[in-house]
Order: structure tokens, then C-alpha cells, then sequence
């Protein structure tokens, strides 16, 4: 029997995500960003697409690499302005049963003392919904309004995130025993201190001696996601990640990527085929095959060049301004994003895309494919994209909100489950996310490195 198709929904907490420009059509519903209803609307359509979760992205900064300046983000609301994505979390789990709520934030930048509570908490507010999309950050502009000249170098990043990575887990999984919560009335005990441990860290970036704040969340430890492609990005991954997330514009180079980090995860001790892997694509979809492409055209009469190439620009730290439009790319390594351009180039060893290709090409939702036609069309397409490159689902761009996200509810979803690939109705509400994606249970697996940390005794002083 075919593995069924997941999926998840890629968004931002802003105007403009990955479909540059797309905020000016007369259907854009994007504007609403800030109110909650727009975010407890498309919260309660994708639990009634059995969708696995949203997928909120988030960056700490403003792409300032196209001309120097935010002055193109800015007027074209290149994600900017830019809210928190975190503070969605309770929006969203009021609204939903069991929709999972996958918060992206960048622990370059925040102590994981502060962190570790911070998830806790909305761990606990979720039931057990949360998961954690780690990443390290890639611009500068982050770095600066946080008090340094630049950010870290790329490798260096995942150092740190190796050790703060620690950190949390030891106040995750450590610091509290399963038994120390007793809430005895009777005797006036909340908590036995006995089994409440400080976790007395003293690492090269952080020192943390004491104990977490909050007592043990329905998972602990979030569910884990990561989307590294680099060697480094994909070692940490290796280590760390529950799932991940490729964005590729070809059926090659996401095979690639698929199969060198289950290889990567296998290396690692854990189960390669465990790992969950999510590749990004947009779907434009309608009733007919000439309705779907008619919309596509649609869309990409709305698609602003010069916006995408300010979006290009951040992920790359290239200054695309300076380059003509016809001018063609190659991979270049900076101390940013080393997918974007990387990926475009082994898409198709035979082809040399120009600035202007590039920028059309990512500019309706970003760096993965583009999946247009009829319903059966379109399953047609994830069926051959799940067999050819052994993802498991699809983390889903959207071109106009919540227009892109409703198609695939009201037409793709029931075409996928007249074919037995997707899920019907979820026989595990009230189950937290790591149980629904896994089946496994609440918890991180006794292998992971999350169960294995240590947490050092204090010192005795001498009698």
C-alpha cells in the first residue's frame, strides 16, 4: 500500500511570504495578517484538511542586501513588516483540535534558558501541538540590531547550536523527573524538590546552573524540524531533526537531498527511514485544466521582479542589483543561505539560468515546484513526486491568501482521499503532535541525543 501524502502549510506572520508582489492582487487576503480572525480562519480550514500543521517561518531582520537598503523590502512588503510568530501559538490552538503549530525561531540570537520556558509554555497551552523549526539565522541585518557587527560565520552558527541544543534538553528532559509533580493537597505538596535537578551547564557559549522553570510539557522537548542543506546544516539535521524541509525546483535535486540525509541520519545512529521529510511546492489548482493554468497566468501577471530579487538577495547575500538581469548565475559560497542558488544550478546540469529566470521562477513560491492543473491532474504530480524523490509530503506555499490553501482543502484533498493517499477523518485528536506524525508516543525516542544528555552533579564542598 502507497505511503499516504502530508501536508503542511507554509506560512508567515507578515504580508509578503514567498510570492513576491502577490499582496497587490484583488484577491490577497494577506493585508489581514494582523487581525486573529485571518489566522483563525486558515487555522480551522486546514484542521478540515487534516493538514499536519502550519508551518510558520520567521527571520530576525529585514533583507537589506538588494542595494544596501530595506528600501525595496519595505515598499514591496518583502516579508516586511514582520510580527512574531510565536504569539500565534495560543490564536491557532484555541481554534484547532489537533492541528500541530510549527513556530520557527533562531537560537542565534535568544538565551535558551528564556527559550526553554518560552516553548514550555506553549507546549503546555497546545496540549502537546508544538514543534520547533531550528534554525540559525542568515542575515546580518539580525546581527546587528542585536548588538554585533555581523552574524556568526555559517558553520560556526551550527557550533553554537549544537551546545545550545544541549542546553534545552537538559532543562527539557532532565531537570525534571516524571514523578516530581505530585500535587498532594493533603500533605500541601505541588512538587517533590527532591527530583528537581539544576542542570549545572558550563559550556563555551552558555552557562546555565539552575533548574527549568516550568514543570514537565506534554512532550517536553518540542517536536524537532530543521532544514539545513549544507553539509554542516545536514549533520546537525542528522542529529537532531524529527523532520525536514527541502525546497528544490526539480525531482533531482530533492531525491538528493532525501536520500544523502536519511544516509546522514543513518550515520548518525538513528533510523533514516524514521525521518520525516517535507518538500516545498505550490499548488494552483481549479476545477479544470483550463481554469487551473488560466489562474497560474493570473498569478504570474502579479509577480514583482525586482521584489524577488530583493527576497533572492537576502537568502544568498548577493547583492543582485549589481548584476544584470541577463546575466547568468552561478553557485556562490557566502556566509548566508548556500542552498538557494546552489540548488537552482544542480537542477538541471544542462541549463544555465539567467538573473531574470531565476527571479521568475521563485517568484510564485519560492525554490520548490510549481504543481498546476485539475485535481487529478495535480495528484497525479505529489504521487509522482512522492514515489520518484521519497519524501513523505509537502510543505505547501501559498500564492494568495487563504484562496491557495482553500483550493487544495476543497479540491485537491478529497481527490487524494478518493485514491487512498491521504488521511480522512483523525482518529487521534487530542493526541500531541510527536504521536500524530510518529505514532510513537509523546516523547523524543530513548535514542535521540535529546534523552542522552547529561546533567552534571554540583560540586561538593569540602567538609
Amino acid at each position: 500500500m502507497a505511503k499516504p501524502i502530508r501536508f503542511n502549510a507554509f506560512q508567515m506572520n507578515t504580508v509578503g511570504h514567498q510570492s513576491p508582489g502577490l499582496w497587490t492582487h484583488p484577491r490577497d487576503n494577506s493585508h489581514r495578517y494582523l487581525e486573529a480572525d485571518y489566522w483563525t480562519e486558515l487555522a480551522q480550514l486546514l484542521e478540515a484538511g487534516h493538514f499536519d500543521a502550519i508551518f510558520l517561518a520567521d527571520v530576525l531582520g529585514v533583507y537589506d542586501v538588494y542595494q544596501g537598503s530595506a528600501d525595496a523590502a519595505l515598499r514591496h512588503a518583502v516579508q516586511a513588516p514582520l510580527n512574531d510568530p510565536l504569539a500565534l501559538v495560543p490564536i491557532i490552538a484555541g481554534a484547532t483540535r489537533h492541528l500541530g503549530i510549527g513556530v520557527t525561531a533562531a537560537l542565534t540570537y535568544e538565551h535558551p534558558y528564556t527559550f526553554a520556558r518560552r516553548i514550555s509554555t506553549l507546549d503546555h497551552l497546545t496540549r502537546g501541538r508544538i514543534g520547533w523549526n531550528i534554525v540559525t539565522g542568515y542575515l546580518d541585518s539580525a546581527a546587528r540590531n542585536l548588538g554585533l557587527q555581523q552574524q556568526l560565520g555559517h558553520d560556526e552558527r551550527y557550533d553554537l547550536a549544537d551546545e545550545y541544543l544541549d542546553v534545552v534538553y537538559k532543562l527539557w528532559e532532565k531537570s525534571w523527573e516524571d514523578d516530581a509533580v505530585v500535587r498532594d493537597k493533603a500533605r500541601g505538596v505541588y512538587a517533590d524538590p527532591d527530583k528537581v535537578h539544576p542542570i549545572n551547564h558550563a559550556g563555551r557559549h552558555y552557562t546555565v546552573p539552575g533548574i527549568h522553570l516550568c514543570e514537565p510539557s506534554p512532550q517536553r522537548t518540542p517536536f524537532l524540524y530543521q532544514a539545513g542543506a549544507s553539509p554542516r546544516g545536514m549533520a546537525f539535521a542528522a542529529r537532531h531533526a524529527e523532520a525536514t524541509f527541502v525546497s528544490g525546483p526539480s525531482i533531482n535535486v530533492v531525491k538528493r537531498y532525501v536520500d544523502d540525509t536519511r544516509a546522514a541520519v543513518r550515520a548518525a545512529g538513528r533510523d533514516g527511514d524514521a525521518l520525516l521529510v517535507y518538500a516545498q511546492a505550490l499548488v494552483i489548482t481549479a476545477p479544470t485544466s483550463e481554469e487551473a493554468h488560466a489562474k497560474y497566468e493570473d498569478y504570474q501577471s502579479h509577480v514583482d521582479i525586482e521584489a524577488t530579487l530583493v527576497l533572492l538577495s537576502g537568502w544568498t547575500g548577493v547583492d543582485f542589483s549589481r548584476i544584470p538581469p541577463g546575466a547568468t548565475i552561478e553557485y556562490i559560497e557566502t556566509e548566508a543561505g548556500r542552498s538557494a542558488l546552489a540548488s537552482l544550478s544542480a537542477a538541471d546540469p544542462s541549463r544555465t539560468w539567467t538573473v531574470r529566470e531565476a527571479a521568475r521562477f521563485i517568484g510564485l513560491g519560492g525554490r520548490g515546484p510549481i504543481l498546476v492543473g485539475s485535481p487529478p491532474e495535480v495528484a497525479d504530480q505529489l504521487e509522482l513526486w512522492m514515489e520518484q524523490t521519497g519524501v513523505d509530503g509537502f510543505n505547501l506555499a501559498f500564492a494568495l491568501a487563504h484562496e491557495t490553501m482553500r483550493d487544495v482543502v476543497e479540491l485537491i484533498v478529497p481527490e487524494l482521499q478518493r485514491r487512498g493517499r491521504y488521511p480522512g477523518d483523525s482518529d487521534s485528536l487530542g493526541a500531541t503532535l510527536r504521536h500524530r506524525l510518529t505514532g510513537k508516543g509523546s516523547r523524543l525516542p530513548a535514542s535521540h541525543h535529546g534523552r542522552q544528555v547529561r546533567i552534571t552533579p554540583p560540586l561538593q564542598s569540602a567538609a
